[in-house]
């Protein structure tokens, strides 16, 4: 996924001090189910790779999935849900899940390495670019609709393959659907990442270095 700012809705510069406080708010709903998410990695693992139980570690991620929807939309929606922690944990906590679940499925022998080292690879290359960015007075660059249908893809692919390891007609189904969607959300990831190499490259002939404080 793309290095950028989380869940919209936080308060505007100008706005009355009560709608500032909402912001700094940490017990929220969304807040709630991105620590969920977060504490639900150990289990997946668990269940994928020392249980061996393929059923609870797909629900496990269908699970994920839809709370990661889920909080987005009531931060967006409700009233007093979007808060700055969330801006930051929700993609903190989809950084976690790009880069264990295919871990998980590499040591399980279900997809190959080379994907788990492009997918990681690619992420450490635009987390690379960060101080640049903010060396410009930004603390990141805005998601483009290209990545957020990579990733989209990706988080549908995964559990996809994962739910193909059964041994049925359905499930040879399913395997086939989650390729194709791991090879589009792949290639789509890889693209939004030089959309994103790109846009640093302009920020840095653009805008001009933003000296520290008392230099």
């Amino acid at each position: 996924m793309d290095p950028a700012v989380g869940r919209g809705g936080l308060p505007l510069a100008g706005e009355d001090a009560p709608a500032q406080r909402d912001g700094d708010r940490v017990l929220t709903i969304p807040n709630a189910l991105s620590v969920l998410r977060l504490l639900l990695v150990p289990v997946f693992l668990y269940l994928l790779l020392g249980a061996h139980a393929v059923g609870w570690a797909v629900a496990v991620l269908m699970f994920s999935g839809f709370s990661d929807w889920a909080d987005g939309k009531i931060a967006r929606l409700v009233d007093n849900q979007s808060s700055r922690l969330g801006a930051l944990l929700d993609p903190a906590v989809d950084r976690v899940y790009m880069v264990a679940i295919p871990i998980g499925l590499a040591i399980a022998h279900i997809v190959p390495w080379w994907i788990v080292l492009t997918l990681i690879g690619r992420d450490a290359l635009l987390a690379a670019t960060l101080p640049i960015v903010r060396s410009r007075g930004l603390s990141a660059l805005p998601v483009s609709y290209v990545g957020k249908a990579a990733t989209f893809a990706l988080m549908s692919g995964l559990p996809l393959i994962l739910l193909g390891q059964f041994d049925a007609l359905w499930s040879r189904v399913i395997l086939a659907c989650g390729w194709a969607f791991l090879i589009w959300g792949l290639a789509m990831y890889l693209w939004s990442g030089v959309l994103y190499l790109i846009q640093v490259t302009l920020v840095v002939r653009r805008l001009p270095r933003v000296r520290a404080p008392g230099n």
